[in-house]
């Protein structure tokens, strides 16, 4: 009843993957695969052994994952790469209509041609750039002013929603929608945090949260587990500890 989480992992950079199954999980998705290559096997199956792993060392291994219509939200970009089995798993997940985050690579996969991306986006889609990955995906919003109105065309444009990071966090839907997330933290700004930030809006897209409402409400829980640390020294590691917490003072306000 909780949902499934899958993640595709590259061949480098594993801990990327693995960032976003722990927050996935922490977050209460009921169960969370990576899908990764057959070499890197070994490395994550001596990981945490909650993470269920399969193999999909390409593109069409990771459409056929899909088959399984359990599998009902997908993560893509965190150290997935940024090679055609990115971009082949990122177009079947979108043609399965399943609930979709992409995220880092996922992004960049597409600087060179993102009408491909925008063309094939259908079913719950949220792209999750910082600023240098919306700048490839949308080179001439960079130098609009207002960043609530350029995610605002960035939504329409492609078709998804789209949450762009930063101390002030906008998400847009294409129907112009937007909330701006101020809930955040300086610590944040440490590599490994938006993994953890995509896996926790997997881990709600799969227990049937909405799109607009799962980035919403990861980008909160995010802040939230940095405001719990309370002070220098956080890293990505940290933050999947602190969401059991960040949840329990969500539970306090009812």
């Amino acid at each position: 009843a909780r949902g499934h989480l899958t993640i595709l992992a590259g061949r480098h950079a594993t801990g990327a993957a693995r960032l976003a199954a722990l927050a996935g999980r922490r977050v209460g998705a009921g169960l969370v695969t990576i899908a990764a290559f057959r070499s890197t096997l070994p490395a994550f199956q001596a990981a945490e052994p909650g993470n269920l792993i399969v193999e999909a060392d390409d593109g069409a291994m990771f459409a056929h994952l899909l088959g399984d219509e359990r599998r009902n939200a997908i993560v893509i970009g965190p150290g997935s790469g940024t090679g055609d089995r990115t971009r082949e798993a990122v177009l079947a997940a979108l043609d399965a209509r399943r609930s979709v985050v992409l995220d880092a690579d996922a992004i960049t996969a597409f600087a060179t041609d993102p009408d491909l991306l925008f063309g094939r986006v259908r079913g719950p889609t949220l792209l999750t750039p910082h600023e240098g990955e919306f700048r490839r995906l949308f080179p001439d919003l960079v130098g609009r002013a207002g960043k609530l109105e350029r995610v605002r065309e960035a939504a329409a444009r492609s078709g998804a929603i789209v949450l762009l990071k930063g101390p002030d966090t906008v998400i847009a839907v294409p129907d112009g929608r937007a909330v701006i997330n101020v809930h955040a933290s300086p610590g944040l700004a440490t590599a490994g945090s938006g993994d953890v930030l995509a896996g926790l809006i997997g881990g709600l897209l799969a227990q049937g949260l909405t799109p607009f409402g799962a980035a919403s409400a990861a980008a909160w829980l995010h802040g939230e587990c940095a405001r719990l640390f309370g002070g220098p020294g956080l890293i990505a590691e940290d933050l999947p500890t602190l969401v059991p917490r960040a949840l329990q003072s969500v539970s306090s306000f009812n």
